[in-house]
């Protein structure tokens, strides 16, 4: 749980030495004005349209928030963060106005009746499609609006205020509609100020323990830590559900500590989630105990499905899984059926059977017995329903990076292979299927041609040209892809969605290199001039003249790469020379080589600038290598990816720096490199290992691998089972050898996996006490991703000066 400590402590940054000697207390600074302006640029509104293509929402949101608005009150329980005023998630994103546009006629309104301060999140579509729901969340609760679009009004329907501590997600989000009047959501049970007072002393210790059973489990952040904590977990997530027809609320059921809520296809049951005691200190809540029942309509449990235990005794590796019910979830086609998966091998992937899951299915009243629907011969990972004849079954195995998708036929009860591929292998991705809704207004497959074939929607659309998304049918008999219409090469075009599939008329967002990403409705019958139904204007004219290359090239053992080359305005190779060089990226593991040299990306993208990217220093006269490929691939069919970790990552690396340096764009002996979380890895160990570069920028990476000793990334292999593997990967452990200038950065309160701030600090440490050159900057109330204004503006000053003194004007 934060304190009000922190608020003294983090109003200045922490530099280097800030633990072990004084620090270098210094306030807030900017960076150049390009790079600040490209920043704080007001982002284009996000598009939302309903599914008769005649509404368009669009949203907007500032920027970033302060660092202000980071530092409110917030509860760090249970996996969790939460803001202990209002029950709901702390550190949202949030939507801060609305505005109605007409698709045929181009007219836009302004949206009456939004709260003062706008704080918008969770919009949906009513069944519909003549509303639209929203929560806004404010200092003390979370409220309820509906806009009506006939009036262009939007109205508070709640009373009682919302709790969307637990349940988000898909289908599970803080409301529900039923109909175009009626919504379930949660509601809180008390008020915030009733909340346990933390005592001043404890009953007695907190204690911890295991009898002999195998319990391994992820470095997860901000678990329930003590029995205060547990009593705090209890009080937030306490919620009672409610039904709002019209604006009157009515109780469904009891109290609990709800989570997930799905609704049955034809609105008479609710698929529930309830969480209960005992709370793990190991997991979050996600997996603590819970029971998972089917209720009616008025809270009653009409039957109860599985009590499942903690996910404590997960077994580690890949694909394993706890021998319980798992994947619960409503069939699409049908009025009242749920399915769900168990495995066939005790949870254990590497247990010698034909099948290692079964999927079963159990129908309205509940009463009978649960029906065997198929059998997958690797982990079952989900289903796409259509009709009666036609369902999509994906298996996957993580290990091994492939998945499979058959055809499940419900009245002839088969299952028939599709495709199957490698993960890796974006070239053969055949698409998404198109849904439409079915009689339940759910979205199920659409189907073309009599049934015959599906339509398919690749939003990527991987090729040896780059990406070039594309809508294709999808032969059911024949099992081929036939592309129907792909974006064209000079742009960057992708269907959003299929408004008519008999006409074949199409929503799709198109961006070209100088063009920002505006929508169009595209009649591929017709062949009709498409028409623009948004005309957003370039955020960034900062980077007006700035040349963006698609750059490939070959490391020395042949596999071919890529990267994204940016150069500066008005550069002149034969007139400016070699320039300073920014390389950044983030591996990648692969059990094959061809797919690690597949290209991805595309040239023709417009540069979107998010805080976290390096294209910021184009403006500075650097060359920028941005997404540069660093394949990590498994070198024979007995081994893994990482046996060969170090030795790949310098192959990568001294071919980018080869290929800039034949281009005559970048000099070979200043170059910087650097990344984020696990390209912040990638950097550390680049710099022990090699002395290829003049500095690094390392944010908020894992340096010590035993800090995560259940597996890491896409390691599956424990500390136990691979010690000296998991030593040649720890940079920290070989911290007298990194000599090149690093600067560390890292978010106080990192909330991710594995990434505790503690490596930052430790490294730090062990760099200067072996005599490197090192800078520590520490972002107050910064979680894994960084959103405060003044800590980003900072942070690209930190950047910037650590590049001019090092990389640019280095010795």
């Amino acid at each position: 749980m934060r304190t009000t400590k922190h608020a003294a402590i983090f109003s200045l940054l922490l530099f280097a030495g800030s633990f072990v000697f004084g620090q270098d207390a210094v306030s807030y600074q900017t960076p150049p004005k390009d790079i600040a302006d490209l920043l704080l640029a007001k982002p284009t509104p996000t598009v939302r349209i309903d599914k008769k293509a005649e509404w368009m929402l669009l949203s907007e949101r500032n920027s970033y928030p302060t660092v202000e608005e980071l530092g409110q009150p917030e509860n760090r329980i249970a996996g969790l963060r939460l803001n202990p005023n209002n029950f709901s998630p702390s550190r949202q994103a949030f939507i801060n106005n609305f505005t109605l546009k007409n698709v045929k006629t181009g007219m836009e309104y302004p949206v009456t009746g939004l709260p003062s301060g706008l704080l918008a999140g969770n919009t949906t579509w009513s069944p519909s499609d003549t509303k639209i729901a929203f929560t806004n969340t404010t200092g003390t609760k979370v409220d309820l609006y509906v806009i009506d679009i006939a009036t262009k009004k939007a109205m508070k329907i709640n009373k009682q205020p919302l709790n969307t501590v637990l349940g988000n997600g898909p289908r599970s989000e803080s409301y529900t509609w039923v109909d175009d009047n009626t919504l379930i959501y949660k509601a809180t049970t008390r008020a915030a100020t009733d909340a346990p007072k933390h005592p001043i002393t404890p009953k007695g210790p907190t204690v911890q323990q295991s009898l002999g059973k195998t319990a391994p489990s992820p470095t997860f952040q901000d678990l329930i830590k003590s029995p205060y904590d547990e009593q705090l977990f209890e009080f937030y997530a306490m919620s009672q559900l409610v039904q709002n027809k019209n604006g009157v609320e009515t109780n469904l059921g009891k109290p609990g500590l709800i989570g997930l809520i799905q609704l049955s296809p034809d609105k008479k049951y609710m698929l529930v989630r309830t969480v209960k005691k005992p709370f793990s200190y190991l997991v979050t809540s996600n997996g603590f105990p819970s029971t998972v029942s089917i209720n009616d309509l008025s809270g009653k449990v009409v039957k109860v499905l599985a009590e499942l235990p903690s996910s404590e005794g997960t077994p580690s590796g890949y694909d394993n899984t706890l021998n319980i019910p798992r994947g619960f979830d409503w069939r699409d086609d049908e009025p009242a059926t749920i399915t769900w998966a168990t495995p066939l091998d005790s949870g254990l992937i590497k247990k010698q059977v034909e099948y290692h899951d079964a999927v079963y299915t159990l129908s309205a009243p509940f009463t009978g017995e649960a029906k065997e629907l198929f059998k997958t011969k690797m982990r079952y990972a989900g289903t796409t329903w259509g009709d009666a004849s036609l369902a999509l079954v994906t298996e996957i195995s993580r290990s091994k990076q492939m998945s499979r998708v058959s055809r499940y036929n419900t009245g002839a009860n088969t299952m028939e292979l599709l495709y199957e591929r490698n993960q890796t292998d974006a070239y053969n991705n055949p698409g998404t299927p198109v849904s439409t809704r079915n009689r339940f207004g759910r979205d199920v497959i659409q189907t073309t041609d009599n049934g015959t074939k599906m339509l398919m929607n690749n939003m990527t659309g991987a090729s040896a040209r780059g990406d070039l998304p594309f809508l294709a049918k999808f032969d059911l008999a024949t099992k081929k892809n036939e592309i129907i219409w792909r974006c064209t090469e000079g742009v960057f075009e992708v269907v959003e969605e299929v408004i008519d599939v008999d006409k074949l008329v199409l929503l799709t967002r198109r961006e070209s290199q100088k063009d920002v990403p505006n929508y169009f409705i595209k009649n591929l019958v017709l062949k009709t001039a498409d028409r623009a139904i948004t005309n957003f204007s370039n955020p960034y004219p900062q980077l007006d003249g700035v040349t963006k290359e698609k750059i490939k090239y070959k490391r020395a053992d042949g596999v071919d790469l890529t990267g994204d080359l940016y150069l500066p305005k008005g550069y002149n190779k034969e007139k400016d020379g070699p320039l300073p060089v920014v390389i950044w990226a983030y591996p990648r593991e692969f059990n094959s080589a061809a797919d690690a040299a597949q290209i991805r990306g595309s040239k023709d993208r417009f540069t979107t600038i998010s805080w976290a990217s390096p294209v910021f220093y184009v403006t500075q006269g650097y060359a920028i290598l941005d997404n540069a490929e660093m394949p990590i691939v498994a070198s024979s069919p007995d081994k893994k990816p990482n046996d060969d970790f170090l030795s790949q990552l310098q192959l990568n690396a001294e071919a980018a720096i080869n290929k800039l340096a034949e281009m005559g764009v970048g000099d070979r002996n200043r170059v910087a490199v650097g990344g984020h979380s696990y390209g912040a890895f990638m950097t550390a160990n680049l710099l022990a290992h090699t002395n290829l570069f003049k500095a690094g920028i390392a944010r908020s990476g894992a340096y010590n691998r035993s800090l995560t000793p259940f597996g890491f990334q896409n390691e599956d292999r424990t500390y136990w089972q691979a010690p000296q593997l998991y030593h040649e990967m720890s940079p920290f452990d070989y911290a007298d050898k990194i000599k090149t200038p690093i600067l560390l950065i890292h978010g106080e309160a990192d909330d991710n996996t594995g990434t505790f701030p503690i490596n930052s600090e430790r490294l730090f440490a062990a760099i200067k006490g072996n005599g490197g050159t090192v800078r520590f900057v520490f972002l107050p109330y910064e979680a894994h991703s960084y959103r405060g204004k003044e800590n980003l503006l900072h942070m690209l000053w930190e950047q910037n000066q650590w590049l001019e003194k090092y990389v640019k004007n280095g010795k």
